[in-house]
């Protein structure tokens, strides 16, 4: 009556083990996947033989735990190189998890991110120890405890940052704007009720400007009392003075009102000079930090102007004397007039871009000194962008990240005597991007959709080198085999393209491991409908009619009860039907209906 044959069970059959259900078009073969250790342990030679068991070809020791890496001895990473060898496996290290900017709890701190360098490149040079082939990726988190921008994304527009962390680049310390709403005098009545939104952007160039213009605008009280000084004391101390040069007087015969000119005269030199402290200072922060304001320049310009006029004059003898105050008043007036028109310097910087040009040196470097350790077997540096919110964790991020790194690696390695165009070639080979594809998922619970995610994952596709797989529902860091949250993972591989395909594929799934107590590596193989056998045909795994799995066949298809009552013959059945199972009591065949 429903034209159902027993054999439509079997691959090709048309029946819900359809060789086209799950993830129709993009199959994985078994030999992309691989699998991470537990990162709890140091005892990874019992961890990849365990992983081993599952039929993974892939396996990424992971070492996120500093202390947990430092607990590994080198012989166990020598006879992880062995068993690799013995079976064919290929090997990645995931590498310990540390902030590589230099960012700490007190904010930036150079020192740190030199201690976090050498702490990560102890990680690739001993990673060196588990591939014979070299080459193996170590993945490290862009950042590994600085806050990200907090992101606001409503259907139909762009996305806006509605916080933003950013740092002082002076002290190093860490602040936060936001956006927000403006009430300034100058309104009326109805423009006071709406108020004006101010973004996170334009608030930090607020600050920037308010600190600015603070800074010049309270040196000018002082300098008018300075100024008072002068006028008043000036022209009666340089007679004074010239009384003194001459002899025709002596100090200690100077009068009362005599002195106290002196010591006004001398208060003004302090004040001038503390005066000219501040604006050297301010000089110092705005080519320090006004550069890519196109400042630079300009203040050249101001700086050997501002040379010629405090420099000391020749007089009508010939001789050197020093300017005076006169002089030196007017010099400062200048000086701060026209550092108070300079567009003023980005002293308050997102943290975002100020971390990126850090942490680039802290990957630049551990690069390099990799590459000229081990040469074309050197350890690929893989960077790979934390869970959606924190810093670094967008692709433009990562991507710029990259940019700057091989940037870096190559302006260093040229130092060194290496011809540019080799060390491009290497920057390039030895830095690029590990996609988590579960924690670029999270940008969900800012309200960005799977269009958005899918676009992130095209903007990243050219860097990829090693991709790892996690599923989750968007909103918090858990990690499932593939297909059991919403990551649209069929269209992130497809945009990754080329380079996804030929990337190690590294399931993570920590939470499956923490709750369900089974190996995640069946259900992936179901959710990708990888081929069974190794020429990449049918039948896959999402057809496999004898598994219990969530995404193949029909679940138990034969359940033991059926072998018990029936058997595989007629020895099964009850003794009553001719079998041998004996029943006790009565028969059967006897009993109420029920029964």
């Amino acid at each position: 009556m429903t034209d159902y044959h027993l054999e439509d069970i079997y691959q090709g059959g048309f029946s819900s083990l359809n060789p086209d259900s799950g993830f129709k078009g993009y199959r994985i073969p078994t030999y992309q996947l691989g699998i991470a250790t537990d990162p709890r342990t140091a005892n990874i030679l019992q961890e990849v033989s365990t992983k081993l068991q599952t039929g993974a070809k892939q396996i990424e020791v992971s070492t996120i735990q500093p202390d947990v890496f430092e607990s590994i001895p080198n012989e166990q990473l020598k006879e992880v190189k062995r068993l690799s060898e013995l079976t064919g496996i290929d090997v990645s290290l995931h590498g310990i998890m540390v902030e590589p900017s230099g960012m700490t709890q007190q904010g930036f701190n150079e020192l740190a991110r030199e201690e976090t360098e050498r702490q990560m490149l102890s990680n690739v040079l001993r990673s060196h120890e588990l591939s014979p082939k070299g080459n193996i990726p170590v993945t490290f988190h862009s950042s590994a405890s600085i806050p990200g921008a907090e992101w606001k994304k409503e259907e139909g527009k762009e996305a806006t940052k509605e916080r933003i962390p950013i740092i002082n680049q002076e002290t190093g310390q860490v602040a936060l704007v936001k956006t927000d709403i403006r009430y300034m005098p100058g309104m009326n009545e109805k423009e006071l009720e709406k108020g004006q939104k101010k973004s996170a952007e334009e608030f930090i160039g607020i600050r920037n400007f308010t600190e600015w213009s603070d800074s010049i605008a309270n040196l000018v009280q002082i300098k008018e009392r300075a100024d008072r000084m002068i006028r008043d004391t000036e022209p009666l101390v340089n007679e004074i003075r010239q009384k003194l040069q001459s002899g025709e007087v002596k100090r200690e015969d100077l009068g009362p009102n005599e002195k106290d000119f002196l010591n006004r005269y001398g208060n003004a030199k302090i004040e001038l000079d503390e005066i000219q402290r501040h604006l050297t200072a301010s000089f110092e922060r705005a080519y320090k930090y006004g550069e890519e304001k196109g400042n630079k320049k300009q203040l050249i310009q101001i700086s050997e102007e501002f040379g010629k006029a405090i420099r000391p004059r020749v007089d009508e003898n010939g001789r050197l004397r020093p300017i005076s105050l006169s002089e030196q008043s007017r010099a400062i007036d200048q000086l701060m007039g026209k550092l108070d028109q300079i567009t003023p310097p980005e002293v308050y910087k997102p943290l975002d871009d100020f971390a990126i040009e850090k942490t680039a040196t802290t990957f630049g470097n551990v690069a390099l000194k990799a590459y000229q350790k081990f040469h074309e077997t050197a350890p690929i540096i893989s960077i790979e962008n934390p869970p959606a919110g924190g810093g670094l964790a967008r692709a433009e991020d990562l991507k710029n990240l990259v940019e700057m790194s091989r940037k870096k690696f190559v302006e260093k390695a040229v130092e060194g005597g290496m011809p540019e165009k080799e060390a491009q070639t290497a920057a390039e080979k030895m830095l690029g991007v590990t996609w988590d594809v579960g924690h670029i998922n999270m940008l969900r619970k800012f309200g960005f959709s799977e269009e958005d995610i899918i676009k992130e994952s095209a903007k990243i596709a050219p860097l990829v080198k090693h991709v790892h797989l996690s599923d989750n529902f968007g909103f918090e860091h858990t990690e499932l085999p593939m297909g059991m949250g919403n990551v649209p993972i069929q269209k992130i591989m497809e945009k990754l393209g080329q380079k996804g395909f030929e990337a190690m594929k590294v399931i993570e799934a920590g939470n499956w491991w923490q709750h369900f107590k089974t190996s995640p590596f069946q259900q992936s193989l179901e959710t990708f409908g990888s081929p069974i056998y190794g020429m990449k045909m049918a039948p896959y795994w999402n057809q496999a009619v004898t598994t219990q799995g969530y995404f193949s066949g029909y679940g138990q298809m034969l359940p033991q009860i059926n072998y018990e009552t029936m058997g595989s013959g007629f020895s099964n059945l009850p003794a009553e039907l001719g079998g041998q199972r004996q029943t006790a009591g009565r028969s059967r065949m006897s009993g109420s209906p029920m029964e």
